[in-house]
């Protein structure tokens, strides 16, 4: 049997259960916002088990970044860093799929300086108060005001035909019931020539149908991966070009060693013999939207 023919389908054609996806990812991390990580139990996009900082060291964010966010923005939710990846430019209009307390946006505002701008969507009404709680103390610190957050569901996203520079995204396409649609909505709103950097949870191989179960490993960031070459795919079939898929096996190993609840659950799950780190792993994705 053809691997990919046991692996959950990218997108739903059922809209109830696309909904009942939706409503599961927004419940859990909407908890999250609102009581910190121990709320969801762990997860492989949010640890409980250690701080946030450590969880966003181990996935590339410098000290001095970190050092100069808002307070609460770093929720320890990410599997990588899609900023330094993307190369960042003065001037550039920026766009953070599922911004959550805003991480990305202000690490991206300085480097993007007065001219750029940084947007964030996200489809929790929680995250969106929270990071906009802290664009004051953003401002405060930058002396910039070019970060805002926006409410909606990337599938549908809440920006004009090709009017950004640079799409981020940062453990969250992943969570999507339809990312076909989510990487048609990313070509869409990118300028020609403009690019895609993205950082997520994705599969080496197809995962049991017990983990795939796990609604907590849907909200971790596990049950709703897909596998790279399907990633791959549904780039190509948005129009996307230049694709570069990097895998970071580290970070999954990094949260065996951090003792991550959710990690030490699909372990259970596993066949014997066998790790997380087998089946799941962090994804550097690249991409270019062609000029023609």
């Amino acid at each position: 049997m053809n691997p990919t023919e046991t692996q959950k389908p990218t997108s739903s054609a059922d809209p109830a259960d696309a909904q009942r996806v939706r409503d599961i990812v927004r419940d859990g991390y909407a908890e999250i916002a609102q009581r910190g990580h121990t709320a969801g139990g762990g997860s492989c996009c949010g640890p409980s088990c250690c701080s946030t900082s450590r969880v966003a060291e181990q996935v590339g964010y410098s000290a001095e970044d970190l050092a100069a966010l808002p307070d609460g923005a770093d929720m320890g939710l990410s599997c990588g860093n899609p900023t330094a990846l993307a190369s960042l430019q003065r001037g550039e209009i920026v766009l953070d799929l599922g911004s959550g307390g805003g991480l990305d946006c202000f690490v991206a505002g300085p480097r993007l300086g007065a001219a750029g701008r940084a947007i964030g969507v996200d489809m929790t009404p929680e995250m969106l108060a929270k990071a906009r709680r802290n664009v004051a103390a953003y401002r405060d610190r930058t002396g910039l005001d070019n970060v805002e957050f926006r409410l909606g569901e990337i599938e549908h996203l809440p920006v004009a035909d090709a009017s950004v520079d640079v799409v981020l995204s940062n453990c969250v396409l992943n969570l999507s019931p339809d990312k076909p649609q989510v990487w048609r909505e990313i070509a869409r709103v990118l300028r020609p020539g403009g690019r895609v950097a993205v950082s997520d949870m994705a599969l080496l191989k197809p995962l049991p149908a017990e983990v795939r179960a796990m609604v907590e490993a849907l909200v971790g960031c596990v049950a709703g991966a897909v596998l790279v070459d399907e990633t791959e795919r549904m780039m190509r079939a948005a129009g996307l070009t230049d694709i570069q898929l990097t895998p970071k096996p580290q970070y999954v190993q990094a949260l065996g060693e951090m003792q991550d609840p959710l990690y030490a659950r699909i372990v259970q799950a596993l066949p014997a013999g066998t790790t997380p780190a087998d089946y799941i792993t962090s994804l550097d994705i690249a991409g270019r939207k062609g000029r023609g």
